[in-house]
This record gives C-alpha cells, structure tokens and sequence, in this order.
C-alpha cells in the first residue's frame, strides 16, 4: 500500500542558507590582512594566485578582460557566443599577450619599398619589424626611426636602403633579465631571436619584458604565458579541442544543471579528448558532486544564485549558495578536487564567506560587467553611466546560441523560455581597482578570522546565523550616504 503521506513529508524540508543569512564569527588572530596569502588552486593542476574568476558570459568575459584578470593573479573564462575558430583566436589573443618570446613575428621584406612597409606597421599595430629574406635569415631591423627620414621625400626607396644592418640577436633560452641588459646596452627596443643559421625564431621586445615585470603577481602556466579558460557547451566537442589546441588551461563544461546524466556523459568524453583541465558544472548538490567528482578537475556551484539569473522563479529549481556550496565541498574535499562558487555575490564579504563554506575560488558576472575590459559600450541613463549586462539564459544569448546552455533550444517559428534577463550595470572603471577591493575585502575577512591562508580560512572559519534585524544592522542605517565608498553601495 502506498505511503498515504507521501506529499505532506515533502513538506518537512531542510533549511538552505545564502549569504546574508550568515556571518564569520570573528576570532583570535594575529593575521594583518594586507599579510594574507589568497593563492589557491581552481582545478587539479592549476593554481591562481587570488581566488576570483570572471564567469562565462557575453557581457563579461572575452579576450581584453581575460587577459587583464590573469594578469592581476585572477582567471578569465571565455564565452561561447562565438564561432569554434573565434573561440580559439581569442584564447590565442590571451597566451600571446605577455609572452617573453613573440612567435608570431611581423616581418618585411628587403624589397619592399618604405611606403609599403609603414602601411604594414600601422595596420599590425608594431613600431619596428626584423628583415628577412625568403629563407626566413635576418638581414636586418626597420623601425619607425629608420624610416621617417624618407616619409614624404623617399618612400618608393627600399627597406634595403632604410634597414639598420647590424642587428644584435640572441637564441631560443634567452632570460628576460638578459635580453633587457642588451637592449640597454645598445640603445634598442626590440631582438630577434634565431637560430643556428640566423633564421628568424621570434621576436623580444621592452614593452613585453617591462610589461611582465609590471604584473609580477600574474597568473601564468609553466612556460610563462597567462592562463585562460573557455566555457564550451555540454555537448560541444569540437569547441573543447579547439580550445585546447590554442592553449586553454582550463575547459569549463558550460550547462546550467550539469547533473544531467546526458551532460555528464558528454563531459566525460570530452575529459577524454583533451589535455587541459575540464571543470564541471553547475551543480549544487552533494549527489551532484558525487556523480562528477570522478573524473572532474574542478566543480562549479551554483543553481539560480547570479543577479540576471530567473531560473529559480522559472523553473522553481534552485539551492540557496552558501548550502549548495558547502553540500558539494563535502563531496569535492575528500578526492581533493576544487570547488568554484559562481554566482549571488555582491559584495567581498560574499566571496570570503562562499571559501568559508568550501569554495576554494568564486566566479563572478556582474561585479566585472561595469568594468572597461569588459565588451560592451558605456551608455548614460539618468545622468548615470552604465554598461549592458545579461544573463546566458536570456533570449538575446539563448538566440546567440546559448540555449543548450540550459538544455533547450527553439525552432525559428517557436519562442524561446528564458531562465534570465538583460539589464544594464553601473559602470565602475578599470578591472584592476574593481579587483583591488573584491581581494582587500577578502584579505580582511582573513584577517578577522586569523588565517594567513586560504585553506587555513577554510579550516578555521565558523559562521552565526543572522536575522533580517542582523541583516539591516550589518548595513549603514539612519544615515544618508553623502560619499559613496568604492567597495560597497546600497542594493535597491
């Protein structure tokens, strides 16, 4: 006979917490936060030096903004809204940004005549180009000095005529100390590198060593380049090859309820077929992770938590962040895999609290949005500047061709049922300053523990609950705000 109660026991649920229902509960420390260590690993084989990844979407994440997050020791995921090719050009565009050694070398000819190659350095975007013949040997260096003399007077003369001759050169190994020491030494900005027989191997330059010196806390793989993830579609193959081809490090299967048997199949195969990372999600439930925690390099959380997402008042399908985050580290934390908490942070304090509960990193979609790296135009409304910002389950992205994003797609006479919205976000300036304050706010709530480390914090940290009055408290109240601070506003 059936259970009679079947549908009343449903009703005995347990509580799912989020983040202002909780607090770190302050202890003894000695920790200074500007002391804090926040390096951590996002996957099995790579480690970041702050915990903070900007999520995979349209409105947030393409090559600009990847490589400006790598570079202050964060992690840039790139969309999927994009052809296969374009997925791997813009992956490229990230690997190529600060390296030591160019390899894609813009080169002239000894032939061309200066006009021609003054055209060609303007349209390339470079101020000097090695000399090669057809055999690829060096035969010299023109530079925008060598040719202004001739600009307006000689331009039909030959780079032949214009090039200096006597080029310093060095070999494949050179150190980036050692190439700056030439360049010093002999008053010039850029060295080809050749090899045995004087061919052309790639080029070094003072913009790129000054440039890797700037960015000493970067986030880098082992041969230097910075590192970069892509989000590829649950069933997408082709895209995850591409993508590991050009340099990926990280392949992040991109499914808004990744505990689809159907998507976890495909994610396997794909494991299978490339030598990056593969992390998995999103996910938000212990059974979740223990279907994926066999073969994922990471584990991504989060069910409806982001600030454009509908899915939980579309679907009703949900779990409040801060449970689902600590249901899946439970899981993750014994096969020593890590968790990423992507999504409903809005402040720094958010971000420290999801390690708390396990995450081992946070992704983040609107925080980043506002920012200049970010794709998009600042627009003005009300006096107010603002940049476009919309969730992957919108109908502009699900048309764009991220519907099986969440397992649904449209024929082209039927409507699509969004699981987002587009809005638009408060512009906020530079990526770096942004950062500045997500990291410091971390540090300090590091700090007010007493951990120097991030899976110290993980081991020491212990929340409160809070009421709604706790909640209210915990905000500026019975004031007006009469000078905004950089790292908080008001949520309306």
């Amino acid at each position: 006979m059936a259970d009679d109660n079947r549908f009343s026991q449903k009703l005995t649920v347990p509580e799912a917490l989020t983040f202002d229902d909780v607090l770190l509960r302050p202890k003894e420390s000695r920790v200074e936060p500007d002391a804090a260590d926040t390096s951590t690993r996002v996957s099995r084989n790579v480690e970041l030096n702050v915990p903070v990844l900007s999520a995979a979407m349209d409105t947030v994440s393409e090559a600009p903004l990847a490589t400006e997050i790598a570079r202050q020791g964060g992690l840039g995921v790139i969309h999927r809204s994009m052809s296969v090719e374009e997925t791997a050009e813009e992956v490229t565009e990230v690997k190529r940004a600060d390296e030591l050694i160019i390899r894609d070398v813009v080169t002239a000819s000894p032939e061309m005549t200066v006009e021609e190659v003054d055209q060609l350095m303007g349209r390339s975007g470079v101020s000097g180009a090695p000399v090669v013949d057809d055999d690829n040997e060096v035969l010299g260096i023109i530079s925008g000095t060598d040719i202004r003399p001739y600009i307006g007077i000689a331009e039909d003369d030959t780079v032949r005529e214009a090039m200096t001759d006597e080029v310093i050169t060095a070999t494949e190994g050179i150190e980036a100390r050692e190439a700056l020491e030439l360049m010093y030494e002999h008053k010039i900005e850029r060295i080809p590198i050749v090899d045995d027989e004087n061919r052309l191997t790639g080029l070094v330059t003072m913009k790129g060593i000054l440039s890797r010196r700037e960015y000493d806390n970067a986030a880098r793989d082992e041969d230097g380049k910075l590192r970069v993830g892509v989000a590829v579609g649950p069933f997408e193959t082709d895209r995850a090859t591409a993508a590991d081809e050009a340099g990926a490090d990280i392949i992040f299967i991109d499914c808004a309820h990744a505990h689809n048997l159907n998507v976890l199949d495909s994610a396997r195969d794909i494991k299978q077929e490339v030598e990056a990372d593969v992390v998995v999600g999103n996910i938000g439930t212990r059974e979740a992770a223990e279907a994926a925690v066999d073969f994922a390099d990471g584990l991504k959380v989060g069910i409806g938590p982001g600030s454009i997402c509908t899915t939980r008042v579309v679907s009703g399908a949900g779990i409040p962040q801060i449970t689902a985050v600590a249901e899946v580290a439970d899981v993750a934390t014994r096969e020593d895999v890590p968790v990423i908490a992507d999504g409903g942070i809005r402040y720094s304090g958010d971000a420290i609290k999801a390690i708390a509960a396990g995450a081992d990193a946070v992704m983040l979609g609107s925080y980043f949005a506002g920012t200049d790296e970010a794709p998009g135009r600042v627009i003005t409304m009300q006096g107010k500047k603002y940049k476009q910002y919309r969730g992957m389950g919108s109908v502009g992205a699900m048309s764009e061709g991220g519907g099986d994003r969440y397992l649904k797609d449209a024929d082209e006479d039927e409507e699509f049922v969004p699981e987002g919205v587009e809005a638009a976000t408060p512009y906020k300036g530079s990526l770096e300053s942004e950062l500045h304050q997500l990291v410091g706010g971390m540090r300090s709530g590091m700090g007010y523990v007493g951990a120097e480390t991030i899976p110290g914090f993980k081991e020491r940290a212990e929340f409160v609950r809070v009421s709604s009055a706790g909640q209210t408290e915990g905000h500026p109240h019975d004031v007006m705000i009469t000078d905004e601070a950089p790292n908080y506003s008001p949520q309306e």
